[in-house]
């Protein structure tokens, strides 16, 4: 009887034991906190996402003094609102930082002075966080504002809490003027 009394208590004690240890494999031990709640965390949808971008901005032209390509640094703030995880709208805005010409028809020279582009974009994620973008704006300037176009493309990869860098790369179709081509590095925030 001895024996069955032992051989009770080891049974209980590893019944214990294996009903106690998933709570302890579901405790993260740095933080204590449930990990079960804190992949839950990880993975709630945030509509807002804000970014800085800074940017490289390409301009084939004809100038004053030839045929030359014009390459503009440029800076962005981005707002968007994402409706679900594909589909969102964006604001996408850009202070190009230096004055350039460039030419509009046949011999004929703009001169641009630090222009501002705002759009309105429709965004699109079809694969992963490869984002479509495509919308009008306006290219707002000391002389002359341009009505705008923009296709691109982004590439989101979250760094942790909610944060991302994104290559950017898009093209910007100015009516009755000239188009530009620009590829740039974001750091953004989901809210």
């Amino acid at each position: 009887m001895n024996t069955f009394q032992n051989l009770g208590k080891i049974i209980l004690v590893v019944f214990v034991a294996l009903l106690a240890t998933p709570s302890f494999a579901q405790n993260d031990p740095v933080t204590g906190r449930d990990q079960t709640y804190q992949a839950a965390e990880r993975h709630v949808f945030k509509h807002w996402r804000v970014a800085a971008v800074m940017y490289h901005t390409y301009i084939g032209t004809r100038t004053s003094e030839g045929k030359r390509t014009l390459i503009v640094p440029s800076l962005g703030l981005d707002l968007e609102y994402w409706f679900n995880e594909k589909w969102g709208i964006g604001s996408h805005n850009d202070l190009e930082l230096v004055s350039f010409e460039v030419e509009r028809e046949e011999e004929v020279f703009i001169e641009r002075e630090t222009p501002v582009l705002f759009t309105l974009d429709a965004l699109w994620k079809p694969w992963k966080e490869l984002v479509v973008m495509a919308g009008p704006g306006i290219e707002i300037e000391p002389k002359e504002n341009l009505f705008v176009f923009r296709v691109g493309l982004e590439y989101e990869i979250e760094i942790g809490s909610h944060w991302d860098v994104a290559p950017t790369i898009f093209y910007d179709s100015r009516t009755d003027a000239y188009d530009t081509f620009s590829m740039g590095l974001g750091i953004g925030k989901r809210f």
